[in-house]
């Protein structure tokens, strides 16, 4: 019943009309102290003392220390950290392993010195609300060398044409298997570079079919527990390093090391092309598709030489748009002249304006009708385009020739041919290369000029980069916090044997400042752009390194056990918005090799999360200053098994 106030005071009932109004204004006071009270700033929310510093366990068993984050920077540079010199040493010595189910005892030697915490987990269960499920291993003859976006057979089955290399491209899941790739018996820890090079262990890549199949070229040889690599090839009749020397001979501008540093090898085989270009200073991407020609990328990762799946079908590659200083085919299997020549067509967007093509082929120096055929092709393509023949040789001691085109340097030529065809891109946005399709069209060329000669072009101001000083300084701010957090924390502090590290991947790589400052180190590092986030692998060829563009919600285009080392700088955040932390786990734990290292800094609430998914991949974590993650994959596999 409502309450009426005029017939209170009709019958003057004047003590309750006065406690009533007593009442609301005590209420209406303690409402606006209250309010104010919690708008006042403390002055010890952000304060902790040196005492107070020190790592604490929460009840769930993950450390729960949160230290004041590092203030972010604007994109695309990494957040800057203060640098320390705390020390806790990782034991990298990996043992042999022999059977499925794999005793960890001596694979997880992890000293975490005086000031770095251990993770540790396992007795509490799940920590978080993370729905983490019981690990199995991932089932079927091939599971050992997995790839989930290019072993989709359910998919490949399914389509529709195989003309263009479809069945060769990324088919991805639409969920996303939980299960862990097994290791092959008898599996080791790598050959150490640069002995590698020359020889890898056997039971590692188990794949002896390209040893019958190119026995005649030399490829690979088997020797007792080793393959062999003698760098012979299809056209390295008289070995690798002879046709390196006879392509410089053949044209001095190319100036291995200094001029051309960047390079991508089509169709690489086993990559001991770029592997012996590595003693000139010169950096090759080995391409070749996941086929026939058995686990030859593996073998060249296996080696210590960068590589990538991918195939020239119907998809743009995931490069940028003038990157490479020259581009290499030996006999390497694709129709360039195929589909309008939209093949040669995704080259020419991907060279460097007055890069090279260098192309080795039977075209090139036979007179049959079916070679001829496709090097008319090739000729009216070229010249639509703009490339010039600058060297055409035949080698009498090898029996082998090869042609060296050359792209313009500006799109003059372009503009002035009577026929425009094939016409400009209409699509001018550059670098949008993640699941686009091949295109029959010339991009327009940039007006910057040619990088700096190497190594010089690692610190130089990248020209692809705004010349804005705005830019520029960015850039050296960035260079100099890489420089100076690589020295003091990630080789003076967390004391990885980095002398067992060789192929390194940085996941979101920004303008590659990590892998600059490692250079000096003999190691690679393959550069990671996300597609989601600021567009930086211009920048990070530009300045002589190597990468490809990722969306890390999906698997990479590797094989299994790939990589000594993962890092990654505060990728997480905004990846776990679209993706489970956990598919993302699994993938990191399919790519690393065991006994491999992750090095991870990101936000305490990042660090919990994943060291909670990593903790039950039986994986060992040191935690370095609140957010530095020190994690080491063992050798654990489970013993169930999910087919695929």
């Amino acid at each position: 019943m409502a309450l009426s106030v005029p017939p209170l005071l009709k019958e003057r009932k004047y003590p309750f009309i006065f406690s009533f109004f007593l009442l609301l204004i005590f209420v209406t006071f303690f409402v606006i102290s209250d309010f104010s009270e919690s708008n006042i700033p403390s002055n010890n929310t952000n304060s902790i003392s040196q005492e107070e510093e020190q790592l604490e366990s929460s009840s769930n068993g993950i450390v729960s220390y949160h230290p004041p984050l590092p203030p972010p920077p604007p994109p695309p540079p990494q957040p800057p950290t203060e640098t320390t010199t705390d020390t806790n040493a990782i034991s990298n010595n990996v043992e042999t392993t022999n059977t499925k189910n794999l005793d960890t005892t001596n694979h997880d030697n992890v000293d975490v010195g005086n000031v770095g915490t251990m993770i540790d987990n396992s007795s509490n269960g799940n920590a978080g609300n993370l729905d983490i499920p019981d690990w199995e291993m991932c089932g079927g003859v091939a599971a050992v060398d997995y790839i989930p976006c290019l072993d989709n057979w359910k998919v490949i089955k399914a389509l529709k044409s195989r003309r263009h290399m479809e069945h060769r491209e990324r088919h991805c899941p639409e969920k996303a298997l939980r299960c862990l790739v097994p290791l092959p018996q008898g599996y080791k820890a790598p050959v150490p570079w640069p002995k590698s090079r020359d020889m890898i262990w056997y039971d590692n890549v188990p794949h002896p079919k390209l040893v019958e199949y190119k026995k005649d070229q030399r490829w690979v040889v088997k020797s007792g527990d080793y393959f062999i690599f003698p760098g012979g090839g299809t056209q390295f009749k008289e070995g690798v390093k002879h046709y390196i020397d006879s392509v410089h001979k053949t044209l001095p501008s190319i100036d291995w090391g200094k001029h051309t540093r960047v390079i991508l090898d089509v169709g690489c085989g086993v990559a001991s092309f770029g592997g012996n270009l590595l003693d000139k200073g010169v950096i090759t991407m080995s391409l070749a598709p996941k086929d026939e020609h058995e686990a030859q990328i593996q073998f060249a990762l296996e080696r210590g030489i960068p590589a990538t799946l991918s195939v020239i079908g119907t998809q743009k590659l995931t490069f940028p748009d003038n990157a490479y200083d020259l581009i290499h085919c030996a006999r390497c299997r694709v129709h360039w002249d195929a589909d309008g020549g939209k093949p040669v067509m995704e080259l020419n967007r991907i060279l460097r304006p007055g890069g090279y093509f260098v192309w080795s082929a039977t075209p090139v120096y036979r007179d049959d009708e079916r070679d001829q055929k496709v090097w008319k092709a090739m000729v009216e393509i070229t010249e639509s385009m703009c490339w010039k023949v600058v060297k055409k040789e035949f080698f009498n001691e090898s029996g082998i020739g090869l042609v060296i085109y050359q792209k313009p340097e500006s799109s003059s030529c372009y503009e002035n041919r009577q026929e425009k065809d094939p016409p400009f891109c209409e699509n001018t946005r550059s670098n949008s290369s993640w699941y686009a399709p091949l295109e029959r069209c010339l991009p327009p060329l940039p007006s910057y000029k040619w990088p700096a000669s190497w190594p010089d072009r690692l610190k130089s101001q990248p020209p692809s980069m705004s010349s804005s000083p705005e830019a520029g300084m960015l850039f050296n701010e960035d260079t100099k916090h890489w420089s100076a957090l690589v020295s003091d924390v990630y080789l003076g502090s967390l004391a990885i044997n980095w002398t067992n590290m060789r192929n390194i991947m940085d996941m979101n790589a920004g303008y590659g400042g990590f892998a600059a400052a490692l250079n000096d180190l003999p190691l690679w590092v393959m550069n990671i752009v996300p597609i989601d986030g600021p567009d930086t692998l211009s920048i990070i060829f530009d300045r002589g390194l190597i990468g490809v563009y990722h969306d890390w919600c999906e698997s990479l285009n590797t094989y299994p056990r790939s990589y000594d080392l993962l890092h990654s700088s505060f990728l997480f955040g905004n990846l776990t918005k679209r993706c489970d932390i956990i598919d993302i786990a699994v993938e990191m734990d399919r790519v690393l090799r065991p006994g491999g290292i992750l090095v991870l800094q990101d936000t305490f609430q990042m660090i919990n999360m994943l060291s909670e998914v990593l903790q039950s991949l039986k994986w060992t974590m040191t935690l370095h200053q609140g957010q530095f993650l020190v994690g080491k994959k063992s050798f654990w596999r489970p013993d169930g098994q999910m087919k695929i």
